[in-house]
């Protein structure tokens, strides 16, 4: 497989992603960026934690979706991340909250 093909399998494999999260993100309240991954879940709970002077996240997430295009199955029942970085959590609006209508 030339670098040529690779990259092609690669952007393929991106857009199917893209089409996908875009599908199914309507079924989602929430969207969960860590450093690592991009989540959509319907339930998420947040605890910073201290160990040895460290804080760390805990993020436990139920009913998830996950934005990683080398995974097999995306959906999951229960995620649990354990991050030093930053956690970012949005609510997602749902169309019936848009302002336009």
């Amino acid at each position: 497989m030339s670098a040529e093909d690779l990259e092609k399998y690669e952007t393929e494999m991106e857009l199917h992603l893209y089409r996908e999260y875009r599908d199914v993100s309507r079924i989602f309240k929430y969207v969960v960026e860590t450093d690592r991954r991009f989540y959509l879940c319907n339930q998420v709970d947040v605890k910073a934690r201290t160990e040895q002077g460290d804080v760390f996240f805990e993020v436990s997430m139920s009913d998830a979706w996950v934005w990683d295009m080398y995974r097999p199955a995306r959906f999951a029942k229960n995620v649990k991340v354990l991050t030093f970085k930053d956690v970012n959590v949005e609510e997602l609006a749902k169309p019936d909250d848009d302002p336009k209508v």
